[in-house]
């Protein structure tokens, strides 16, 4: 009889189609992804457009991955049906995934579980964690379209804190767009958010900033262009810092150095933001997830803010931050298995 330990997950978000393939023990065998593609100076895709992507995507997607992969071997498929598990939650692109899904288990004859994308996000990073079967964590989910606080306890996600407006994700996004950069943007910015940093340690080597500018940024560590973003208990308002970065920008701020300010202020909002969580809740796990906790810059802020603290910082891979169908995968093997 053959041995079905393999489990096939699916998620199309917004911006990119996945596909994955786990087994039984938590190993990934596939990890193939598509980006949509964004025409240069838009600053996003409509449902509409986002689907006929994965539409066109899927089919080449999945004959290559059955090229690869023994189908009888397969226990069960999963898709990311919604963008959060809460009801009301809905976006018309996930129905791609979903019924691609479902026609897929069908034909090999397994089950079919559907899961949100944001669990997806959540469990490719707390799978292989040193929190993996811990009772209780707070976790954030900072994605291009997200940025929420869940405290989580006994496998049951409630939501206490995070953005009342913009994502840090539509932030950072809109600021790249606003540059001249191709959209999603996010991963150039950071690129970019390190260089600076590691040129500010020697100001000889910023010959494109004005010494009034470099000065200010040297004197207490205060920042050129950029004020602090505001907590209000744990929630937070971003549509101002977008403002104010476009504002400069018009003003004639110096992108590079705009942008390392920009991804410093989001450092030190989550470092406040993560005292004050660990201040009202008294747990001491703190999970990031989404492709914004995949940015170099930001960890290292943050893991250095806490590296003297009682603190269990947790971050993933950073290529299981950004969207996937891993952690789809994952908890289609939990749902079979468990």
């Amino acid at each position: 009889m053959q041995i079905k330990d393999l489990i096939l997950g699916i998620d199309t978000s917004n911006y990119t189609t996945s596909l994955a393939i786990t087994d039984k023990n938590g190993t990934i065998l596939t990890d193939s992804r598509v980006s949509l593609f964004v025409k240069q100076g838009e600053r996003g895709l409509r449902q509409s457009q986002a689907l006929f992507q994965h539409m066109e995507n899927l089919p080449n997607m999945v004959l290559d991955l059955f090229s690869r992969t023994d189908r009888e071997s397969i226990g069960a498929v999963a898709a990311s049906g919604q963008p959060r598990p809460v009801e009301g939650s809905y976006m018309p692109v996930f129905k791609a995934g979903v019924n691609y899904g479902k026609v897929m288990a069908a034909s090999l004859g397994v089950p079919f579980f559907e899961f949100s994308h944001q669990e997806g996000h959540l469990e490719a990073i707390l799978h292989d964690s040193c929190i993996s079967n811990a009772g209780e964590f707070v976790t954030y989910h900072l994605s291009g379209g997200t940025t929420e606080i869940l405290y989580a306890n006994k496998n049951t996600y409630r939501l206490i804190g995070g953005s009342r407006d913009l994502a840090f994700g539509q932030v950072l996004d809109r600021v790249g767009v606003a540059i001249g950069f191709q959209f999603p943007s996010g991963s150039k910015l950071d690129e970019i958010a390190i260089e600076t940093r590691e040129r500010l340690k020697n100001p000889e080597s910023l010959d494109e900033i004005g010494p009034s500018e470099l000065k200010v940024l040297q004197q207490n560590n205060k920042n050129a262009y950029l004020k602090k973003i505001p907590i209000n208990g744990l929630e937070i308002n971003l549509s101002g810092l977008e403002t104010q970065c476009q504002r400069e920008l018009r003003r004639g701020a110096v992108p590079n150095l705009l942008i390392y300010e920009l991804f410093s202020i989001i450092g030190e909002c989550l470092c406040r933001l993560t005292d004050k969580i660990i201040s009202e809740t008294g747990c001491f796990n703190v999970l990031f997830s989404g492709g914004v906790s995949a940015s170099r810059f930001i960890r290292d802020q943050i893991e250095q803010y806490f590296t003297k603290k009682p603190v269990q910082i947790i971050f993933g891979d950073s290529a299981l931050s950004s969207d996937n169908a891993v952690g789809i995968s994952y908890l289609g093997g939990k749902k079979l298995w468990q």
